[in-house]
């Protein structure tokens, strides 16, 4: 049985995705309730994962932290802007502010919050469209209190260069996982380190649940990539580097990462977040591990790194 705070978990960031939204294609629980989402959030919070990651347009994921914890003695919640689809390219300035404007006041209202502690922007190219607008309110409203810190979720490491280059980005959060070896091969671990007042913290550590799941079944179907054949091999590597599981192994390596600050695991079950605490019983990987590792790894394309560029599966005929 888990006891409260026998695990280290200062690098978990409990992500919030799957408490507000049917998410991941290992999912086969759905949405769970607001009762059950709510025991989750509690759960993590008692077992000292002092940190949730959420955003506007994660469902009702906002409104459910909120509800756990009314504002009082909550874990320091990083959210995202709306991505504002809505917003037209061409919307001037003001509609612009306008947007980001509803968007801060709708998470300060679901989170039961006078402020914001971290706000992230969930589209990278609002660091620069409609002429600066959408970030240059976000820094007024830093300014009067209203955020914390700001910063940018990226999906590539373009991206993540980009907003390592702008002196307001305090926070990045960013794809990385075992088989995703972009980064490292881009110089972006370098580039983080380089800026030490940039928190970093990684999502789709288990790609969307599919390294973890060990089912092949729910890998998506890209050219060129042998599902079976690749968790065989992971499976492999598991038991060389003395790991339980295929999921032991993608967590130690991500921990072991001297430049990521912290860890987004979605959960969507109680069972789950367990496990995931139990996972931090073991040791992350040492550097001598990380550098043996690597070189063994395929490469793999961005077709299966990037779940955005997966085929959707067909809908069953009626």
């Amino acid at each position: 049985m888990l006891t409260p705070m026998r695990n280290d978990v200062s690098k978990l960031v409990l992500g919030t995705v799957q408490i507000g939204a049917p998410y991941g294609a290992a999912n086969r629980t759905g949405l769970p309730s607001v009762d059950r989402a709510i025991r989750i959030l509690r759960r993590a919070h008692r077992f000292g994962v002092s940190q949730f990651d959420t955003a506007r347009a994660y469902g009702e994921a906002e409104e459910r932290i909120g509800e756990a914890f009314g504002g009082a003695d909550a874990p320091a919640t990083i959210t995202k802007l709306d991505p504002l689809a809505l917003l037209p390219e061409d919307a001037s300035d003001a509609e612009a502010e306008c947007a980001v404007e509803a968007s801060v006041n709708a998470s300060l209202v679901s989170l039961k919050r006078a402020s914001l502690d971290t706000l992230l922007l969930h589209r990278a190219a609002h660091l620069t469209s409609h002429n600066g607008a959408v970030w240059r309110r976000l820094v007024r409203l830093q300014k009067a209190g209203v955020i914390g810190h700001l910063g940018v979720s990226v999906q590539t490491p373009e991206e993540a260069f980009q907003a390592l280059a702008m002196r307001g980005v305090n926070h990045i959060q960013l794809p990385f996982n075992l088989i995703d070896q972009r980064w490292r091969e881009t110089g972006v671990p370098n580039a983080a380190r380089a800026r030490e007042d940039v928190t970093v913290h990684a999502r789709s550590i288990y790609l969307q649940g599919i390294l973890a799941a060990e089912d092949s079944m729910v890998w998506p179907r890209v050219r060129g990539v042998d599902a079976e054949g690749t968790l065989y091999m992971l499976d492999t590597l598991a038991q060389l580097y003395k790991r339980v599981s295929i999921a032991d192994l993608c967590l130690a390596y991500v921990r072991g990462q001297d430049w990521v600050d912290g860890i987004v695991i979605g959960m969507e079950t109680e069972e789950q977040l367990d496990r995931n605490l139990a996972l931090f019983d073991g040791e992350a990987m040492t550097q001598d591990e990380i550098d043996d590792i690597e070189p063994r790894l395929p490469r793999f394309p961005e077709a299966l790194l990037n779940p955005a560029l997966w085929p959707r599966p067909e809908r069953e005929s009626e």
